[in-house]
């Protein structure tokens, strides 16, 4: 990597640098006399900061602006050609990989390419061939690669790079196995977090400094950004929302205990009430594979819900309705200004919002709930990978 200020010691200017950056990557471009308002700082020493970060290929001069009258200053902004970065998002059976520049601008995308991760060695060194791979299909230069984001389901502690789903042992933290492989460095992610970071990043949702991000997938999870900062929780696990103990049933959820929100409100509590359903002889567009294979998949169901499948349409009400009295809760503690509903059941539309926002209204209190909008996700399937991107880059640059 070319010779820049991230391999010297934090002082003032270096310390400057980096917040000249967070504030590009929050708000786009920059005057010169804005950046000292925010700085804080002089006219001469913002210009010969800027100087030396359009020397080092992170900043660009974008013209000048456009003004009612008078003299049109010059804006500042990321320059998209610093280089790349991509980012990795590892499901179950799956993979997703994204290519961004250094402004978070997608250059490549390529979705669910069939992998089985393991707790194996093998596979990060597969994961890691595919990507490059994926490069050389696209004719890019893995060279200008400047980091890399991984992300996966389950508990992850990014700060020692560490899966409790699938990490080998402590003394080969999955970071490293990665960069022995790929050659830069990587950042290992909690996939909902990484979700979060890439809808608030590239879903242009930056104005709103305070939001919690639902990831309804086969599981349950959410991302928090707090004060405009992603929040890790002391030991890098917090946004466990799928595990508080909420509902009175017996079912018990996948961390051993029973009362999850997980068990009422996900893909897999979907899937298992739907059985139950088709297994008491529930009539249902679904009953004939379920007859032919005694299983359906979750795709099986939004295929049915297009359909206009009664049970289908009638189950993902009922999750709506749980994880609705789950995020009336979120919004009394946090008072966030949006929270975002993503994942596999974002598929399900009005299905699952209309009775979600109706158990939001009802229990969440007025003078909290008023504040707050629920919308479901711009990013969609990307998220994940484009957070992981751009995390990537946060990381690189120290402003996270």
């Amino acid at each position: 990597m070319r010779q820049t200020f991230l391999g010297q010691k934090d002082n003032k200017n270096t310390l400057l640098k980096k917040t000249i950056l967070r504030l590009c990557i929050r708000d786009g471009e920059y005057s010169i006399a804005d950046l000292a308002t925010k700085l804080n700082t002089s006219v001469p020493t913002v210009t010969k900061l800027l100087s030396e970060l359009i020397d080092e290929g992170f900043i660009v001069d974008l013209g000048k602006q456009g003004t009612s009258g008078g003299r049109r200053p010059s804006i500042y902004g990321l320059n998209p050609d610093a280089g790349l970065f991509a980012g990795i998002d590892i499901g179950h059976h799956h993979i997703h990989m994204a290519i961004t520049d250094f402004k978070g601008n997608i250059i490549r995308y390529r979705d669910d390419i069939p992998f089985t991760m393991e707790a194996k060695e093998e596979c990060v060194h597969a994961i890691g061939r595919s990507l490059k791979a994926f490069f050389i299909e696209e004719s890019l230069d893995w060279g200008r690669v400047l980091g890399c984001g991984v992300s996966l389901t389950g508990r992850v502690n990014p700060t020692v790079g560490y899966s409790y789903s699938y990490s080998m042992d402590e003394e080969h933290p999955l970071d490293k196995l990665f960069e022995e492989d790929l050659g830069v460095p990587v950042n290992i992610e909690n996939d909902s977090r990484a979700m979060t970071y890439g809808e608030y990043i590239g879903g242009a949702r930056k104005k709103e400094r305070n939001m919690l991000f639902i990831n309804v997938n086969w599981g349950l999870g959410m991302g928090m950004i707090l004060d405009g900062k992603l929040y890790y929780g002391k030991s890098g696990f917090s946004g466990e929302f799928g595990h508080f103990p909420l509902l009175d049933n017996d079912t018990i959820c996948r961390c051993g205990k029973v009362g999850c929100l997980e068990t009422g409100a996900s893909g897999s509590a979907l899937h298992r009430k739907i059985l139950q359903q088709l297994a008491s002889g529930r009539a249902s567009s679904l009953s004939a594979k379920y007859r032919k294979t005694g299983d359906i998949s979750l795709d099986d169901i939004f295929a049915a819900i297009k359909e206009e499948d009664v049970l289908a349409i009638e189950v993902v009400e009922e999750i709506g309705a749980t994880l609705g009295r789950g995020i009336a809760g979120l919004i009394n503690v946090f008072n966030p200004e949006l929270v975002v509903i993503g994942g596999k059941l974002a598929m399900a539309g009005d299905y699952l919002m209309l009775p979600l926002k109706s158990n939001v209204k009802k229990l969440a209190l007025n003078i909290v709930n008023r504040d707050t909008s629920i919308k479901f996700t711009k990013m969609g399937r990307l998220a994940a990978c484009v957070g992981d991107c751009m995390l990537s880059r946060s990381k690189l640059l120290g402003v996270l």
